[in-house]
């Protein structure tokens, strides 16, 4: 028997019946499972599936619980998924369109679908329910969490990040947030197809990496930082060696050549603590041609910067910050907590040499991730760090109420020297090319999307 319509199912495993049907039948299995002691653990899943219709079918006969077949065979399936899955969460940890789940107590999930944050009707029985299906994610990764250990951060195997914060820290049940990342990673051209720049955009950031400029990936969070650092890879020469550092691993590099580094938290007495700061300084005795981190949040970013300064030109990084000035300030401010004992203007002249140009990204109010803007970073005046912004984002309405994303290019040229070739070509098709907007800049430099 099945269905008439799906939505009945749904309506099904969404109400508070089911809720109380599943709890008696896990308690049952519960008992069965401790009668067959360690030969339950050496299973298959499809075994498994098998013991619980069984199980549960006679349990519905015996206790005789009002479901029909098709509600019997949803309380089957979900417990199949408590006993050798995730529970509630594998449907959406299997789900390619969803990003990010967060869980704020047992009844309240929410997920980050297309960058647009929605409740889910997903729900758990209680916050032990959370915490057991935490705990089976955390045990293979020799993670803890309890009383002690109240706060983790864990790397999930498919590369995922999984942030859990517990009692007494969190004070309406568990506090669970999982990012989900893409097996196989956005290249630049699926970026350009979705709208997050344009083609003078791609242009220019293939241009730069190629030419070995330093690139800081500037945004907020959920903003496509790591998306967007993961497709500059793609123009990485497969010839260079590059080594990737990270709090928690979430770049996937495609490219030949990657050694990937990991920091590593303290025990529980804070001994054993591998640092960003240790890692990068350890990564220039391995031969990189470039260091690309993760995210630059600490000490670490003047070490980045000695690295960006002393022979591995093309490295990149991420910072959090809301726009290009912004990033400038956040890491004088960073070398600060470093303990930066220089000046200022020696500091700022590091920061003007190590760094070419600093891409700024965003998620708008419809979801959608784009570069807001490009800015170059060109030298040292008036005790002031010199940029000049080449590509800024406008969304603009069409007379049908339609909005456009349009990337606007102030007609400069990029000023490094490492872009001495690619600024003449640009030169050579703006030549011969009509401007499109009357106010100048034609070929690559005036074109909108």
């Amino acid at each position: 028997m099945q269905f008439g319509d799906s939505r009945e199912g749904d309506a099904f495993v969404h109400s508070d019946r089911f809720q109380s049907v599943k709890t008696a039948a896990y308690e049952h299995l519960l008992s069965r499972i401790e009668e067959l002691g360690a030969e339950f653990g050496r299973w298959t899943r499809a075994a498994i599936q098998e013991f619980v219709d069984i199980e549960v079918a006679g349990f519905v006969r015996l206790r005789r619980v009002a479901i029909n077949e098709a509600e019997m065979r949803l309380v089957s399936e979900s417990l199949t998924k408590e006993l050798a899955g995730l529970g509630p969460l594998e449907d959406l940890l299997s789900d390619p369109a969803v990003e990010d789940v967060l869980i704020n107590g047992y009844d309240n999930v929410f997920v980050s679908r297309a960058g647009v944050l929605a409740r889910e009707q997903l729900r758990f029985s209680d916050n032990q329910h959370v915490l057991r299906i935490v705990r089976r994610i955390l045990a293979p990764l020799g993670r803890r969490l309890d009383e002690s250990c109240p706060m983790v951060d864990a790397r999930l195997p498919d590369g995922g990040r999984l942030n859990v914060v517990i009692e007494p820290l969190a004070v309406d049940g568990p506090m669970v947030s999982i990012r989900k990342f893409r097996q196989d990673p956005l290249k630049p051209a699926d970026l350009l197809t979705l709208g997050t720049f344009d083609e003078s955009i791609y242009a220019l950031l293939g241009a730069a990496v190629r030419a070995r400029c330093n690139i800081l990936v500037s945004g907020g969070t959920s903003s496509g930082k790591t998306s967007l650092l993961n497709a500059l890879a793609f123009f990485v020469p497969e010839r260079e060696r590059v080594v990737t550092i990270e709090d928690t691993a979430e770049l996937s590099l495609n490219h030949p050549h990657v050694v990937r580094l990991e920091s590593r938290q303290g025990g529980f007495d804070g001994g054993g603590a591998v640092t960003i700061r240790e890692l990068i300084r350890n990564s220039l005795r391995m031969r990189p041609d470039r260091v690309v981190v993760g995210e630059v949040r600490g000490a670490e970013v003047m070490d980045m910067m000695q690295a960006m300064n002393t022979g591995h030109e093309g490295s990149m990084a991420t910072i959090h910050a809301n726009s290009a000035r912004e990033c400038l300030y956040r890491i004088e401010m960073l070398a600060g907590f470093a303990g930066y004992q220089g000046s200022e203007d020696s500091l700022r002249r590091q920061i003007a040499s190590a760094l070419d140009f600093i891409v700024q990204v965003g998620r708008l109010s419809n979801g959608k991730r784009r570069v807001l803007s490009i800015t170059e970073v060109t030298g040292m005046g008036d005790n002031v760090i010199a940029t000049q912004e080449l590509y800024r984002h406008e969304t603009v309405s069409t007379p049908e109420g339609e909005e456009r994303d349009r990337w606007v290019s102030l007609g400069i040229h990029p000023h490094t020297p490492k872009l001495a070739k690619f600024r003449d070509e640009m030169r050579a098709s703006n030549a011969g090319a009509p401007s499109d907007d009357g106010g100048g800049g034609g070929g690559f430099w005036g074109r909108r999307r």
